[in-house]
């Protein structure tokens, strides 16, 4: 355990300990097969919509690497995306790649706790894709039936404590956390950043009072830069794309309480098609290698 160095989000130092295990394409098969494929993982994904699979599932990823470099596609309009916070560095960039290949389509990012987006889509907010931090989270989305298929795990994400540059307090465990005068920020425990929390502090037999509790990651991590607390326990990736404002610091109960991320197109999205294509953009090798890149983790 120790201060893990802190790269921008996109740099190669998080990306290069988690190396991207990219997917096999279809091939010389021809577009004939690929479509044919495809199809067939879409029908396939009509059935039973309170399950998530997982994006390395060795029928989908073929077809996502066919399908997802679709150019000549005729797509436009909006597609609106609900993202869980931890995903707005990435996801903004995956948008603008997205648009460039797609020059009729614009991206529109909804950017917060998925708990909160996943209540605002089963009340009726018009949205194309959700992807949230949690399979539990998630679920309040497919059993209200406001998913079209079965939610795809396309990452996975751990938790690190962020303390100021340097950790002047010298924190090195969670234990460290529930120290006298130390200000701990902390996600609620219905946002999947909290939960993580809770079973991490759980694990590791740490019991702590929060001064905040906090709506989403970025919020917690927010507290920790403008030295409103001490501590947070927040994501790697949230740690990554600080650049530097905060330092993270691993800890042996995280692996007890790893998130993952599921993504799913929704049953009554505005733009189907190109909320498909962003989807099958996601799951392709060249938006893993984005996501990877930032410190997430293979599904």
């Amino acid at each position: 355990m120790g201060i893990r160095g802190t790269g921008s989000a996109s740099g190669a130092g998080s990306g290069a300990a988690r190396t991207s295990r990219r997917g096999r394409g279809i091939g010389a098969a021809g577009p004939l097969a690929a479509a044919a494929v495809l199809a067939a993982v879409l029908a396939g994904c009509g059935s039973n919509a309170g399950t998530t699979s997982t994006a390395h599932d060795s029928t989908v990823r073929p077809a996502v690497e066919a399908a997802s470099g679709g150019a000549g596609q005729a797509l436009s309009g909006t597609v609106t995306v609900f993202a869980a916070a931890s995903l707005d560095r990435t996801f903004t960039e995956l948008g603008k790649r997205f648009e460039a290949a797609h020059p009729g389509v614009n991206v529109k990012f909804s950017f917060g706790g998925s708990d909160s987006l996943a209540a605002q889509i089963t009340e009726g907010a018009p949205a194309d894709v959700f992807a949230a931090a949690s399979t539990t989270t998630m679920g309040i989305v497919t059993k209200a039936g406001d998913a079209a298929g079965d939610p795809v795990v396309f990452v996975r994400n751990e938790l690190e404590i962020a303390v100021a540059p340097g950790d002047p307090l010298r924190i090195a465990t969670l234990a460290d956390l529930a120290g006298p005068g130390v200000k701990v920020a902390l996600c609620a425990p219905s946002v999947p950043c909290g939960a993580a929390a809770q079973k991490a502090l759980k694990a590791a037999r740490v019991h702590l009072t929060p001064v905040t509790q906090e709506q989403d990651v970025t919020s917690a991590l927010t507290k920790v830069e403008l030295g409103s607390v001490d501590a947070a326990l927040v994501y790697h990736t949230d740690v990554a794309g600080a650049a530097g404002k905060v330092s993270g610091i691993d800890f042996a109960a995280a692996a007890s309480a790893i998130n993952t991320y599921p993504v799913t197109v929704l049953k009554d999205a505005p733009n189907p098609a190109a909320a498909q294509a962003f989807e099958q953009y996601l799951l392709s090798s060249a938006g893993e290698s984005v996501l990877l890149q930032a410190g997430f983790l293979k599904p």
